[in-house]
């Protein structure tokens, strides 16, 4: 009977363990129920808190680009220079050394039969005893032997005074074949014109200076020929067939321009040309493209257009400026300070509903106040100023 009642007791407890054991698993796992559900932002406040330097948010003013076929008068300069086409060279003969030299300058003016300098040949000096020696002897070389010398580069009255007088000439003169304007060869290759880069011109905006050297356009400027010293020395040796001078004869002139690469790629050879000298705008002229040559040079590249002047009145390295027509037919126009430059790449502020977003465009003539959109922009809204949506301390991320 006792026993019996032990057992009850201690299934009792057993039971009521259990039960509390069950409660505390029951409040631990309630204890780690989330309290509350996530919240999902509106939309409108997802626009309004975007980086600043993907989606602006501004009250500028939104704009349509201009279509059409547009007509614009480019102005280039340029420089009269002399016409390669007609050049004589100067080489010398024979080895030796440069005894006088009368050339000081490059472009120095020389008349034909002018002599230019003397040199001193040990090879001309031997060929002259043969000569004589022939001349005694009586030999059937005689006419062999003449014939050397004047190959050599004397002349037939310098041969026959040295079989008159028996005297070796040492110096051996160096006559101009031509009238007109002698250059150092060596200088020659370096009086094409040169492009000199203008500085970036401020925006209409007063905000210039933000891409001040970023994406300037470089305005090409020929030089004219410039009256340098001559390298060559007296006391200098000349090797056989070297060519020492270049003369420029004066007979045709010809004016060279300089057109930046986007303005080269709309003009042709043959197409007409006014131009005037730059301290006579009244002085107008007209002429034809002879020849277009593409020059890479101080690490930019634009065009040369050759005109063939058909008057001679001007004179070499009086400078020009060109009006030249030319046609757009192509793209979309938008104001330049729609367009923001940055580097090779140019970005517009597309609209999208309250906001603006930027977007990278290919982009073609840059004139005076509107530039040449290539890409596909019919349809879009852009800001009317694109400077005043940048930050300067942003970096712009773009969308294709």
């Amino acid at each position: 009977m006792r026993n019996n009642y032990i057992v009850k007791i201690i299934l009792g407890l057993s039971v009521s363990t259990f039960g509390l054991t069950a409660c505390n698993s029951q409040a631990d796992h309630n204890s780690h129920a989330p309290t509350h559900q996530e919240q999902i932002p509106d939309s409108s406040v997802t626009s309004l808190t975007a980086a600043v330097n993907t989606r602006i948010i501004s009250e500028v003013p939104a704009i349509k680009a201009d279509s059409g076929t547009r007509v614009h008068t480019t102005e280039v300069d340029g420089v009269v220079t002399y016409d390669t086409r007609n050049q004589t060279n100067i080489a010398s003969r024979v080895g030796g050394r440069v005894e006088r030299l009368l050339i000081k300058y490059n472009f120095q003016p020389v008349k034909k039969g002018q002599l230019i300098m003397e040199v001193y040949s040990p090879d001309l000096a031997a060929a002259q005893r043969e000569l004589l020696y022939v001349a005694r002897s009586n030999g059937e070389m005689l006419g062999a032997a003449k014939q050397r010398l004047i190959l050599l580069g004397m002349a037939p009255a310098q041969v026959a005074a040295v079989i008159k007088t028996g005297n070796i000439l040492y110096r051996v003169p160096v006559y101009s074949p031509a009238d007109g304007y002698i250059l150092e060869r060596s200088a020659a290759t370096t009086q094409a014109p040169a492009a000199m880069p203008s500085s970036a011109t401020a925006s209409a905006d007063g905000m210039g200076g933000m891409v001040s050297g970023a994406s300037a356009a470089a305005t090409p400027t020929p030089t004219a020929p410039s009256s340098t010293p001559v390298l060559l020395r007296e006391g200098q040796y000349v090797n056989a067939g070297q060519s020492l001078f270049t003369i420029y004869q004066a007979k045709t002139l010809i004016a060279e321009f300089a057109f930046p690469a986007q303005t080269a790629a709309v003009i042709s050879k043959g197409q007409k040309i006014l131009f005037f000298p730059t301290a006579d705008e009244t002085a107008m002229e007209s002429g034809s493209i002879g020849l277009i040559e593409p020059v890479f040079k101080n690490g930019v590249n634009f065009s040369i257009a050759r005109v063939y002047l058909p008057t001679d009145h001007l004179q070499v390295g009086q400078l020009l400026t060109a009006n030249i027509p030319v046609v757009y037919t192509r793209g979309w126009w938008l104001p330049k300070k729609a367009v923001l430059q940055m580097g090779n790449k140019s970005v517009v502020f597309r609209k999208d509903k309250t906001a603006y977003v930027p977007v990278e465009v290919e982009t073609g003539a840059h004139l005076k106040d509107v530039v040449q959109v290539l890409s596909n922009i019919g349809s879009w809204e852009v800001a009317s100023n694109a400077y005043y949506l940048v930050d300067s301390e942003s970096f712009i991320k773009t969308t294709n």
